[in-house]
């Protein structure tokens, strides 16, 4: 390196000859100085300052510039220009002298170390040659053994005495030390042996030299030292004295120096090409190496010293110390003189010390690597597939969750898991792994996904897709998110090229892995599913089953028609299939979509929910009628299995067969042919009255020629969509509706309502959604519900006189997903009328943060407190409440045992639901295992069955065994570790994600529909089958349906063994779904009769008492009078706990009137059918999911300027805020 410094100081005296010496190389900058010493000047200042300082440095400041401008040329133009910059300075005053550093490493020992030790490849090399010599000197010694033997086979002397002496058995063998010291050696083999041992002895000198530290004895004193001495200064003195030519040298000695020399090798080897080696296969070559070593010792040592006896050959002296060595010990062969003996015994005591040692490492290894996990092959990484998991700990449930669903696809039996985990694993996970089913498949490698070494071992660049999951068992979530994200840079960095799949906790840590194929924020679903789970009933049933792979078969062989019903729909998945390569809907090219999608469910029995356009990556749910089909068009459909493994039988086979036409399902409810073509014949065309009905909710009877004149009829779905026959946007309409024609006291809930959207977003990421919004922001003080301030004096939920029930949420801290519950209630498509307040009841108050981001949304508010509190739930409103959501706390997720960590929420939720009987409570818990004990009842003979029930599915192997649990079914319960199957799934359907973040409302792509829900009531029970309901709802408001949330009445015995469906008189199986009689069907109750039982009709309660009659055996007279005293035991227990809650009220100063007296009510099921026949008949309170197509995708532009004012003062004060949003 060469550096210029401006050189000032003391002058040094310099000789004349000297000047122009060193002139020239310092006013000459491009030229580098000689590393030289003669080049340098000789006098004695000089050297001594060559000797303290690494380069040449001189001061020549004393040079005369006439001197300087004869004997050097000007300088470059850029030093010129450089003075030229710095002023007055000129090149004079500005002296320069080249230095260059680090000259110490151009001496001749520096470069010579530099070749045979430094250099990687350089010592490498070396290292080969010296090991080839090692075995060159060991294969000359046998050569000269074998040399040797034969010519005393010849007839020497040497051998007469040698038979004379092993013949003669009866006098122990005269020991012939001459043979011991001498031997007869070749000239050739002796030139060649002198050669090799004179190159060996100069290396191993140099060696010595280039590595010497100071202590010359430490070097000689070094065993390789002594070897190498022993067995090359005995050849080289026989070069000067010719009588030594036949003196023994144990040359075999150096298998030991070639030994260690390999040893050498291999390290460099491994360090040369920048891969690290397994530490097991080092120590399984030096036991082996030393083994060998041993045995070549032994045979060559006792076939030698044998030479003074009865002469072994060096094959007989070989048998022998594989015998020994292996403790068999024949004693056919053995050593007759005592130096030979002598050797056998040091030989033994030897192994006796080194070979145990090197055992117990090698097992030390071996339990290390079987803790590690060990490699994976790179031959196996670049011939299969795999994919590597990446987590913080790997628990049993969370693995069986991914191997299940892995596995599930046909297409991924041949892939391997690699799980890379930095905890050492653990025992389940052990057993589980040694199973054949999946220890043949997964691979358990313990290390860190930070470490560059642990991505190799497991061949990440190789992989097809990895798996980074983050540890919600953590009480930092947002640590564990920290974490997860650092894992997600390194697999990026480490290996650019493989897709990556990450979970994520909170939803402001997202963005940081946008960078990713595919995300799932954990908070962002889980609160958005708890949100729609309180509009649209069992969301969360519906989303789980639809994420999880089944075949339907759960539930077949149980005797109950709901099971095998739930069962054989839960099967249903979302696939995909290009229009033009599809039989299900390749014939609607150039026809709506809602034309297509009405058939095939009607011919084929699969709902056609979503398309994508060829140039477009959006996914668009229920486009509408007015989006026709193409054929590059991406089709997503719900059906049992994908159209690849369906097969397909055509009308004839079914006319021979007797069979009705009405898709894939053999559904036990079937109706006969007649029935369908009475049902679905009568359809006609009834266009006179095109416009829809004033409610969307409700299904009106068409009143053509008067009621009763006939059969009532739909209209048929139209192929091209017709602007007369399609149902307006309903949204705007209800806008103006609200704002027209509402009451006065209507007014003043609703009117001020504004449609725009939320200036503030609490995280980076969220997505822009429209939704009712105030005019103004509310201020911090009116939010807080429990406490009046000066704009209101409201201190409880009862003194605001909400005209709808009340949403509570629970949770322990005002988390940045909490804005993901509020957001999907608050939607611009929900009704003003039907939104319903929202109270956050939370352990910690918010920050302001939170607060700027919710004061813009109508009805919401917040107050401090918890719910085994019950002040806290009085005053925030839960008697005027229909749904309690209660969120599982970040505090309670880790406990000493991990299933405790829902002990706590478990029981708040057992002592409200004993409080408050009538209260929908939806509870998130950590493990999905833990949900038998919501609702708990210990003499619950029903739930027993079920427990029985899910064991057997879960022997079968299903991964749906817990659908059965009734809080599960009827979506009263939920566990985020459920969607953990939709990461998974995204593998395979990498469309996955985006459909159900637009299901939940997480996403708005313009023109894509949303979800919500309809109830079928008394005036809707005229459209009989779920079939004609599809094309109703396709044919009048072009809405799509996906499913029914049923609830039926459930009454069964008490004896277990008499379980069955819609038999039992009584007891406190409490309505699972019954909630939603009050809010949704608006109080439609018409008799007394209905009031009583709402769920059944007249027919239905006929049905249940026959075959109530038929299946339960008549009770005793001990039995009623057992009942009875449960019975009043029940009652007065209920009665002490309605005394308790009144007289809290009372304390409180609230008023009694709203609380539900906890009379006995009708025990209920409730479950969600996803995607039934079309045969399937429809029922009271049934409620329907439904996709309802995008109001604002095909209105006109002068139809958006009313929203568009509306929302123009919302972003007025948006850029106010937009600055504080919270990282």
């Amino acid at each position: 390196m060469n550096i210029f410094f401006n050189v000032r100081g003391t002058v040094v005296r310099q000789i004349a000859e000297d000047r122009a010496a060193v002139a020239e190389p310092v006013m000459n900058p491009p030229r580098r100085t000689s590393s030289s010493h003669g080049d340098r000047p000789s006098t004695e200042t000089v050297q001594k300052n060559n000797s303290s300082n690494s380069g040449v440095i001189l001061d020549i400041s004393a040079l005369k510039m006439a001197d300087v401008d004869s004997g050097v040329p000007p300088l470059p133009p850029r030093y010129r220009f450089r003075d030229l910059l710095l002023g007055d300075q000129t090149f004079q005053n500005d002296d320069r002298v080249q230095v260059e550093f680090y000259v110490n490493e151009n001496t001749f020992k520096e470069r010579l170390k530099l070749f045979f030790i430094k250099n990687q490849r350089s010592s490498l090399r070396i290292r080969l040659f010296n090991f080839s010599l090692k075995i060159l000197t060991c294969a000359l010694y046998i050569l000269r053994v074998s040399l040797e033997d034969m010519k005393e086979k010849n007839g020497s002397p040497c051998a007469m005495n040698r038979s004379n002496g092993w013949n003669d058995t009866s006098e122990p063998p005269q020991i012939k030390w001459e043979r011991i010291f001498w031997v007869n050696r070749r000239e050739s083999v002796w030139a060649i042996q002198v050669t090799v041992a004179l190159i060996s002895f100069l290396e191993t000198m140099l060696i010595t030299y280039l590595s010497y530290k100071g202590n010359i004895w430490e070097q000689i004193f070094q065993i390789s030292f002594i070897l190498e001495m022993i067995n090359t200064v005995p050849f080289i003195i026989t070069i000067f004295w010719h009588r030594l030519r036949d003196i023994f040298v144990p040359v075999f000695l150096n298998c030991w120096l070639a030994k260690g020399a390999l040893e050498n090798m291999i390290n460099d080897f491994h360090r040369a090409i920048q891969r690290t080696h397994s530490a097991m296969f080092n120590q399984v070559f030096i036991l082996i190496c030393t083994l060998l070593c041993l045995v070549f010792t032994g045979a060559c040592g006792i076939q030698h010293l044998e030479r003074a006896g009865k002469n072994l050959t060096l094959f007989d002296s070989f048998y022998f110390c594989i015998v020994t060595f292996s403790t068999v010990g024949y004693g056919d062969v053995t050593p007759q003189i005592w130096p030979s003996q002598l050797l056998v015994v040091i030989l033994i005591c030897v192994a006796l010390v080194v070979l145990p040692l090197q055992f117990e490492e090698l097992a030390y290894l071996w339990m290390e690597s079987q803790k590690l996990g060990g490699n994976y092959s790179r031959h196996r990484a670049q011939t299969e597939k795999h994919v590597v998991l990446c987590v913080s700990s790997l628990k049993i449930d969370l693995l069986m969750d991914f191997l299940n669903e892995f596995y599930a696809h046909p297409r991924l039996q041949d892939y391997y898991v690699v799980i890379l985990c930095p905890t050492e694993i653990d025992i389940q996970v052990r057993r589980i792994l040694q199973i054949p089913l999946w220890s043949q498949r997964v691979i358990y490698l313990q290390g860190s996904a930070l470490k560059d070494q642990d991505l190799m071992r497991a061949k990440m660049d190789d992989a097809e897709a990895c798996f980074i999951l983050s540890s919600r068992n953590e009480v930092d979530r947002t640590a564990a998110d920290h974490q997860t994200i650092l894992r997600a840079w390194a697999a990026k960095d480490f290996a650019p090229n493989c897709p990556l799949y990450v979970q994520i906790l909170k939803p402001e840590n997202k963005f940081h892995v946008k960078f990713a194929d595919h995300v799932v924020c954990e908070e962002e679903f889980k609160y958005a599913m708890l949100a729609l789970n309180c509009v649209c009933p069992a969301t969360s049933t519906l989303i789980t089953l639809l994420v999880h792979t089944s075949r339907g078969q759960e539930g077949q062989l149980s005797p109950e028609q709901w099971q095998r019903t739930y069962g054989r729909c839960s099967g249903n998945e979302v696939y995909h299939i290009r229009l033009c390569d599809s039989k299900f809907f390749g014939e609607y090219d150039g026809k709506s979509f809602t034309y297509a999608s009405f058939h095939a469910h009607k011919k084929y029995g699969v709902c056609l929910i979503g398309v994508k356009r060829e140039d477009n990556k959006s996914i668009l749910l229920n486009p509408g009628p007015r989006h026709i089909m193409a054929a590059t068009d991406t089709c997503y459909y719900i059906n049992i299995t994908k159209e690849e493994n369906s097969a397909f039988i055509f009308k004839q086979e079914e006319k021979h067969k007797g069979l009705p036409v009405s898709g894939l399902y053999d559904a036990p409810s079937r109706l006969p042919v007649h029935s369908i073509i009475a049902s679905m014949g009568t359809v006609a065309i009834d266009l006179q009255h095109p416009d829809p009905p004033e409610e969307t909710s409700k299904l009106a009877l068409p009143t053509e020629n008067g009621a009763g004149s006939r059969r009532p009829s739909i209209a048929p779905v139209l192929e091209i969509a017709d602007s007369s026959s399609i149902l307006p946007c309903d949204l705007l309409s209800d806008q103006s509706e609200d704002e027209t024609n509402q009451s006065d006291e209507e007014g003043s809930v609703g009117s001020d309502f504004v449609k725009g959207y939320p200036p503030n977003s609490p995280y980076i990421g969220s997505s822009p959604t429209l939704c009712h919004l105030l005019p103004q922001k509310a201020p911090f003080c009116c939010l807080r519900l429990d406490k009046g301030c000066t704009h209101n004096s409201f201190e409880d939920a009862k003194a605001y006189g909400f005209k709808n029930k009340l949403i509570i949420v629970s949770a322990e801290t005002a988390g940045n997903g909490l804005y993901n519950f509020i957001v999907p209630l608050r939607a611009y498509y929900r009704p003003r009328k039907e939104l319903n307040p929202i109270v956050l009841l939370l352990d910690y108050p918010p920050d302001n943060h939170f607060l700027e981001a919710i004061c813009c949304f109508p009805m919401v508010y917040f107050m401090a407190g918890t719910i085994d509190n019950l002040d806290n739930l009085l005053q925030c409103g839960i008697i005027y409440a229909d749904n309690l959501v209660v969120v599982d706390k970040e505090s309670t997720m880790s406990a000493e045992e991990d299933y405790m960590a829902d002990a706590k929420t478990i029981v708040n939720v057992q002592t409200m639901f004993r409080l408050f009987p009538s209260l929908s409570i939806i509870t998130e818990l950590t493990h999905p295992s833990n949900m038998r004990f919501m609702q708990f009842r210990a003499k619950d003979c029903y739930s027993l069955a079920l427990s029985k029930l899910e064991k057997i599915e879960r022997d079968k192997g299903s991964n749906l065994a817990f659908m059965f649990r009734l809080p599960f079914a009827a979506g009263r319960v939920f566990s985020i570790s459920m969607l953990d199957t939709l990461l998974y799934q995204s593998f395979v359907k990498d469309y996955m994600i985006a459909i159900i973040r637009l299901l939940l409302g997480l996403d708005t792509t313009p023109g894509s529909g949303y979800l919500c829900a309809m109830k079928i009531t008394e005036e809707d029970l005229w459209i009989r089958t779920y079939g004609r309901l599809f094309q109703k709802l396709c044919s009048s408001s072009a809405e799509i349906p996906i499913g029914i949330y049923r609830t039926e009445s459930h009454m069964f015995s008490t004896s277990e063994s008499q379980v069955s469906i819609n038999v039992e008189h009584g007891e406190e199986h409490r309505d699972r779904g019954g909630s939603w009689k009050e809010k949704t069907g608006y109080r439609n109750s018409t008799t007394s009769d209905q009031s009583e039982h709402p769920l059944l009709r007249k027919k239905s309660m006929q049905w249940a008492r026959r075959l109530s009659r038929k299946n339960v055996k008549p009770s005793t007279r001990a039995e009623r009078i057992s009942q009875q005293r449960l019975n009043l035991y029940r009652r007065s227990e209920r009665q002490e706990l309605s005394e308790l809650v009144k007289n809290r009220m009372k304390h409180l100063g609230l008023p009694t009137v709203g609380y539900d007296e906890m009379n006995d009510h009708q025990n209920t099921l409730s479950y969600v059918l996803i995607n039934p026949p079309p045969d399937t008949m429809l029922e009271l309170n049934d409620i329907v999911y439904i996709i309802r197509s995008d109001p604002l995708a095909h209105v006109p532009e002068d139809s958006q300027v009313g929203p568009a004012r509306c929302s123009r003062n919302q972003q007025d004060f948006a850029t106010e805020t937009r600055d504080e949003t919270h990282l």
